[in-house]
């Protein structure tokens, strides 16, 4: 891959929003270990359409995201696609922290007595980035955890796996479609450690080549292959 046109080192339980480009690659790095990457995706110049995680879930088969599988929206079309991931398995189902478990699980600690170093919460931190494009409580829909990773046992209940992601784990995602992507680095809402400690993570976005027909993403799944037909569609008919 060429050098990154773009570069940025996000501390621990820091926030993140901008649009990146179709076919443009962002990857993400786990720059200690055991991070998490909480996002959110809506069409940049449609924002009523976003992430869909039945969708995504649903239409292929999956549980999980890792490569090369992909990231559907609600109107059938393709919002981005995993080509290359060092991690093998991101939770798609637990949702983001919020004010309340950040205080039961590490105690208070506010801005006006720590400054900086305040507890910030996953779903908070959504809603900061999402006001600066016009986007609310309304639109907030449950998001993807990269680099974390939960199980679920024969009665159901969901269980995060420890030291799941390495320092230096990444993945790249290539958007299929002009896309806001919106993140926090905030700890996964099950993750069991009893110390506040976000992780940092490192973005850098890439110029990535048009994707090929026989594409690794478009081929693991007939469903994938409809939804980039569906995304073809509306940038050819649209510009």
């Amino acid at each position: 891959m060429s050098e990154p046109i773009y570069t940025l080192e996000l501390s621990g339980a820091g926030m993140w929003s901008r649009i990146i480009g179709r076919h443009k690659t962002l990857r993400l790095t786990d720059l200690e270990g055991g991070a998490n990457v909480g996002m959110l995706l809506y069409h940049a110049s449609e924002r009523h359409e976003r992430y869909n995680m039945p969708d995504t879930l649903k239409g292929q088969h999956i549980f999980y995201l890792r490569a090369p599988y992909c990231v559907h929206s609600d109107m059938g079309r393709l919002v981005a696609s995993i080509t290359k991931d060092t991690v093998g398995w991101h939770d798609t189902v637990c949702g983001a922290s919020d004010a309340r478990l950040v205080q039961a699980k590490y105690g208070e600690k506010t801005f006006q007595a720590a400054r900086n170093d305040f507890h910030r919460n996953g779903r908070e931190c959504f809603l900061i980035e999402l006001a600066k494009w016009g986007l609310g409580e309304r639109d907030l829909v449950p998001n993807l955890n990269w680099f974390s990773k939960v199980v679920s046992d024969d009665d159901g209940k969901l269980s995060f796996v420890n030291g799941h992601s390495k320092a230096g784990d990444h993945i790249d995602l290539r958007f299929d479609m002009d896309t806001l992507v919106v993140l926090n680095t905030c700890q996964h809402p099950l993750d069991p450690d009893p110390v506040y400690h976000p992780r940092r993570v490192k973005l850098e976005v890439f110029n990535t080549p048009l994707p090929a027909l026989d594409d690794p993403s478009f081929a693991v799944r007939p469903e994938n292959a409809r939804a980039h037909r569906n995304t073809d569609d509306f940038y050819l008919l649209a510009r």
